[in-house]
């Protein structure tokens, strides 16, 4: 078998089970919803959940994960012994470092929440709910962070299973904070900061039998000295900032919305969750299968293999993302009213997310191009490059939020992070071929051309359905509303994979040869 179906291989074990996490978030955003809507309360958890949330996409999936796939993939090369021996440096090393990052959170909150919402300092309840919450959910970023360890460690040995699962877990102890803990605490909302703390123990805890089964079971070692902390710290903090850039650009403008009137921080806030469910189920699955095969390829120095493989690895997550950005933008408020459209969440607080929905959606392609470019400048220990690309695409951000808020309000912001992300993703693709010359940038045109057709006539089919159903989506029972938008999205696939088959579309016949070859090896 080829590198190229175990990657799609892998990619759909990791998919399968984000999705099913995914599936869960979306559960626990409906309870919230329901239980909070666009609130005051709403609002504070929100502001106060991204904080650490921001923390955690830098030193957990941004620092620790990129910059610790290459570096342990290296000492493995050489020796078990040493990998263990990195193993244990890093993770002491990240258990110290992060538990004062936590405290300190703990006793700068205030100031934190100010800088990242300062409109919240004109409503001294609003602010202080945020400084409450966001100091109770401040260790989670601790909990993450070691099993971010166990994430690099474990994908470093090509096995993702357990960190692909963990998130679910996450999503599970927050969804019995909305719904269990909120009874328990007032005022209710600190019932879903302790379910976030809960949903962090039980994700680190689930890699533990993974770990001792390969003998990597992290254990105590202070040796800062290690040739693995200095490699390490020359890629930790510029690939945190770099990877993690979108989410620098949501901060901002969730900054901004904290001005605005009450609910924008929450619209935007709902929106980003749905637009980043296709991301985490194959962008980042993507990303995470194909990191540790870069880092091989950049550790034996093949240029070749590793351009093929970037090739890719991008041709197919641009084949499922731009027909995801099509159906997110014409299906819109069908899926804002199924999932959110309850309890406290009003048809007002619905149409505003819609909006907003439909602006993120424009960037979604980009956004997931960048996590794979990110990634190929990771696997060669170069962190500097996006380094660069996020300041640039951050100041981008900002200078097109302050533009747009006016005539857009919370739309225009959402506007402005997807056209960050396609000046992000341009510049990553030019410096990238500027590094390791030619990776097929014609053969990934003709896909996404191809894949644009098709995309824009599954579009027409999927209006033509909502046109024709008996009845709007929004006054069907919660029922039938799930089941006539799941036979859309369904009849939308479909037609987008027919309209593939008859483009040609090489990445659709790529997949569908894995898909047989390994039903058949199945049923021998």
């Amino acid at each position: 078998m080829s590198e190229h179906h175990r990657i799609a291989r892998r990619t759909g074990t990791v998919s399968f089970l984000t999705l099913i996490s995914r599936i869960f978030g979306l559960f626990r955003d409906m309870a919230i919803a329901h239980t909070f809507g666009t609130k005051l309360a709403a609002d504070a958890f929100f502001v106060a959940f991204r904080i650490p949330n921001l923390f955690r996409r830098l030193f957990a999936e941004g620092a620790l994960t990129v910059s610790f796939v290459p570096v342990f993939t290296e000492s493995l090369k050489k020796s078990k012994e040493e990998a263990k021996e990195t193993v244990n440096t890093l993770f002491t090393l990240t258990l110290v470092v992060l538990s004062i990052v936590s405290l300190l959170g703990v006793i700068f909150s205030p100031w934190i929440v100010k800088l990242v919402a300062w409109g919240f300092s004109n409503d001294p309840v609003k602010f202080s709910l945020t400084v409450y919450l966001n100091r109770i959910m401040f260790p989670y970023l601790l909990m993450i962070s070691l099993a971010a360890v166990g994430m690099g460690i474990l994908n470093s040995l090509k096995h993702f299973a357990a960190p692909a699962a963990g998130p679910i877990l996450m999503n599970i102890g927050i969804i019995v904070g909305a719904l269990f803990f909120v009874n328990w605490f007032h005022p209710p909302v600190v019932g879903l900061a302790v379910g976030v703390l809960v949903g962090g123990v039980l994700q680190t805890a689930i890699q533990i039998p993974a770990l001792r089964r390969y003998g990597f079971l992290p254990r105590w070692n202070w040796n800062l000295r290690h040739s693995s902390v200095n490699k390490m710290g020359r890629l930790m903090l510029p690939s945190a900032y770099g990877a993690a850039a979108y989410q620098f650009n949501v901060v901002i403008i969730t900054l901004i919305a904290s001005f605005l009137t009450t609910g924008s921080v929450s619209y935007l806030w709902y929106a980003d969750r749905v637009m980043e469910f296709p991301v985490g189920v194959f962008a980042i699955a993507m990303a995470t299968v194909i990191l540790p095969t870069l880092s091989e390829y950049a550790a034996e120095k093949n240029m070749v293999q590793l351009k093929a493989t970037f090739n890719y690895g991008l041709r197919v997550v641009f084949f499922i993302t731009i027909p995801a950005t099509f159906g997110l933008i014409v299906l819109a408020g069908p899926i804002v009213h199924v999932l959110f459209e309850h309890g406290n969440f009003t048809s007002a607080s619905a149409e505003m997310t819609r909006t907003a929905l439909q602006f993120f959606a424009l960037g979604l392609p980009f956004i997931s191009g960048v996590r794979m470019t990110s990634n190929a400048f990771y696997s060669l220990q170069d962190a500097k490059t996006p380094v660069r690309i996020a300041n640039f695409s951050v100041v981008v951000n900002i200078v097109l939020s302050l533009l747009l808020i006016k005539p857009m309000a919370h739309n225009g912001l959402a506007l402005a992070v997807s056209l960050a992300a396609v000046f992000n993703f341009v510049m990553h693709i030019l410096d990238f071929r500027k590094k390791v010359g030619m990776i097929g940038l014609r053969s990934i045109i003709d896909s996404v051309v191809k894949q644009l057709l098709a995309s824009l006539g599954m579009s027409f089919v999927i209006l033509f359905l909502l046109h024709f159903l008996p009845g709007n989506l929004q006054t069907l029972s919660l029922f039938k509303s799930i089941l006539a938008l799941s036979g859309v999205m369904i009849s939308g696939m479909v037609i987008y994979f027919l309209l593939s088959w008859i483009l040609k579309v090489r990445e659709f016949s790529e997949l569908l040869h894995l898909f047989l070859t390994r039903g058949s090896s199945l049923s021998n």
